[in-house]
């Protein structure tokens, strides 16, 4: 889950692009120290999702985000993500203004 956070982290601070190549599954469990199915498994989760997709020969890369659809559409995508990102918060003991509050400093944080 640490990988995928990151790459979805870097991904959405603007660190990795669309087009950009992940290192290979050898090369990542190398430099984290980590079985190189934990970086296949992570890959694949973050294929699943959309985030990256498989280019033959070469790796994964980082997917062209969707900017179309409706507002209604793109919101709808976003909604369980947030959820999620909900009950965690609330299972770690934080209220809804803190909450608010760590959602507003990472907006501000990851404006581009």
């Amino acid at each position: 889950m640490q990988i995928i956070d990151q790459v979805q982290a870097m991904i959405a601070g603007g660190i990795l692009k669309s087009g950009d190549m992940l290192p290979s599954v050898r090369q990542m469990a190398t430099e984290l120290g980590v079985n190189a199915m934990t970086i296949s498994k992570a890959y694949s989760k973050l294929e699943a999702e959309d985030v990256v997709e498989r280019v033959r020969g070469k790796g994964m890369q980082v997917r062209k985000m969707a900017s179309g659809g409706s507002k209604k559409e793109r919101l709808n995508d976003l909604t369980p993500l947030m959820g999620q990102a909900i009950v965690r918060g609330r299972q770690l003991g934080l209220n809804d203004q803190q909450i608010l509050s760590l959602v507003r400093q990472l907006l501000k944080e990851f404006s581009l």
